[in-house]
């Protein structure tokens, strides 16, 4: 990982993105559907890109929405489309467009009551709260949203009637249908103009931030924060929950600041991220150094990224604390202080999750569910009750209310970002300090993502390795236990390979976008060990390619 030289400072004006001139290219380029790039394509979160390369422009928008509006009819979802959006510069223009096409098609569509953005985890309840007892006339979301990625990104999701992230079978459905829509130049999409689609019968005004709010007592211990008197602050990095934080605080007199009330499509107030890019991402120290700078005002402080859907945790003991820190802390709180949870209700962590959340939920008694990178894994098992708690290495996670019944089935970041004070006036310890206690019992994991070339075609390979591809039987002076290629929890291929030995482990899944490979590895013997293990795993990987190519 090569460090920018801007890295941890304010964005310079010249990181800046010309926001004019990228809401005209989301209406005035045209995507070619025949160059691959162009194309719809759902990853693990819906559909992204830039106007500015043709790869999120309104046609896009048009078509995937008609897509949705042909599913929804197919599957005879007929109840009202939840629809929300980011505070990224596509995000607004991408609404009008599908509004326009949910109005042409009649779908009954529930905006927010001033128009103001809407958070990811906000649409999932609302989803679920409206399906809650039904069997028919569901109600479903569209999510629009980058999520944490550069200003000058656009995102669009669908949430299917189980209010979480749309799984594989559905997304190729629309995804598809979009693309012939887009080979066709739109011909069958149906469009209202957005002034009659917003008067429409079927667009109603819908209070997401009291639906949301009032609800949260029911997920954490309000009146323990209100009550020990914490100093919180946080900063919404400019995100959808700018006006929910306000509304918390009040309802529950909470101490809270907001430190950042600014809304900017350049996110000029971040300062820059590892590789130089201005990016919203709560979990990077590096896009996260103002609020650092303030840990010692607060008691405990934190941040959602733009959707709100993921949480950063800065604490006075360790200033911001690593994401698989702090879900290893949540396993351990929230099985101890939730009573009420179902006594078979297991812990959910992704294949390249710290250990130590193993370690954790195995003294605690709990059953662990591991599962591929992606939260739709976690969907089925929190609305059934039977995940208590669901998280990722990225900073993502959900967990149930306090009766042990759903709450989100997509990540929620405020109610991460919540229970951070809750844990601190419970315990009398921010989580910086609960977390050096567990290592003191379970050990002091060291963790690492890092990078490393391979071809498309050596990335098509590394996809779908088998564990027979792999032989070695050693991984850093230790024997070898299991080479997983298939996640325990649920049997779903890692689109990788895992090899873990009894102090250490890595995983290699191959990237998306570019021509490199992940490696995620960890050591509970130190950072020299670590570093043995990822020079070793290049070596295994290499071989194993080599051998299955």
């Amino acid at each position: 990982m090569s460090l920018s030289p801007w890295a941890g400072k304010p964005a310079d004006p010249s990181l800046l993105t010309d926001i004019p001139k990228l809401i005209s290219a989301y209406y005035v380029e045209r995507p070619d559907p025949g160059v691959r790039e162009q194309r719809v394509a759902f990853g693990t979160s819906g559909h992204r890109g830039s106007s500015l390369n043709r790869a999120f422009n309104e046609q896009h928008i048009l078509a995937v929405t008609q897509a949705i509006c042909d599913y929804r009819r197919e599957k005879g979802i007929s109840g009202p489309l939840y629809i929300g959006f980011d505070t990224h510069a596509l995000s607004y223009p991408a609404f009008v467009s599908a509004v326009e096409v949910l109005a042409a098609n009649g779908v009954e569509t529930m905006i927010s009551r001033n128009l103001e953005p809407t958070p990811t985890p906000a649409i999932s309840l609302a989803i679920l709260k409206y399906n809650q007892g039904r069997t028919d006339g569901l109600a479903d979301g569209i999510v629009i949203t980058p999520s944490h990625n550069p200003p000058q990104d656009g995102g669009f999701k669908y949430n299917p009637p189980n209010g979480g992230p749309a799984d594989a079978d559905i997304t190729k459905v629309v995804e598809a249908r979009a693309n012939d829509y887009l080979a066709a130049r739109l011909s069958g999409v149906k469009r209202m103009v957005y002034e009659q689609a917003m008067k429409g019968y079927n667009t109603h005004r819908f209070d997401y931030i009291d639906a949301y709010v009032s609800e949260l007592p029911n997920v954490l211990y309000l009146e323990a924060i209100r009550t020990a008197g914490l100093k919180l602050g946080v900063d919404p990095l400019g995100g959808a929950g700018v006006d929910y934080w306000p509304a918390i605080a009040d309802r529950y007199k909470l101490d809270l600041t907001i430190v950042n009330k600014h809304i900017d499509h350049t996110f000029r107030f971040m300062t820059v991220d590892w590789d130089g890019k201005i990016r919203m991402d709560p979990s990077s120290p590096y896009a996260m150094q103002s609020l650092i700078g303030l840990k010692d005002q607060f008691d405990i402080a934190f941040a959602c990224d733009t959707d709100h859907d993921r949480h950063g945790i800065v604490t006075k003991s360790v200033g911001l604390l690593p994401p698989n820190h702090y879900l290893s802390v949540c396993v351990h709180h929230l099985f101890a202080h939730r009573s009420h949870w179902p006594a078979h209700a297991a812990v959910g962590k992704t294949a390249v999750s710290s250990s130590m959340i193993d370690r954790v939920t195995a003294a605690l008694g709990r059953k662990l569910y591991e599962v591929p990178v992606g939260f739709k894994y976690f969907v089925n098992g929190l609305l059934d009750g039977s995940l208590g708690f669901g998280g990722e290495e990225s900073a993502g996670a959900s967990f149930l209310r306090r009766d042990g019944t759903v709450w989100s089935t997509d990540k929620d970041g405020m109610i991460l970002a919540l229970l951070a004070a809750e844990i601190t006036a419970v315990l009398d310890r921010d989580p910086g300090e609960v977390y050096r206690a567990l290592t003191t019992k379970f050990g002091d994991p060291a963790y690492e993502r890092t990078d490393a070339p391979a071809t498309n075609d050596q990335k098509a390979i590394l996809a779908k390795l088998s564990p027979d591809n792999i032989k070695s039987k050693e991984l850093a002076g230790d024997p070898i236990t299991r080479v997983l290629t298939n996640a325990p929890g649920d049997g779903n291929a890692i689109g990788g390979v895992k090899v873990e030995t009894g102090h250490g482990w890595f995983a290699a899944r191959p990237s998306g976008t570019e021509e490199i490979y992940k490696i995620y590895a960890e050591s509970f013997r130190g950072k020299d060990h670590l570093r043995r293990i990822q020079q070793e795993a290049r070596h295994i990987v290499s071989d194993a390619l080599s051998a299955a190519g």
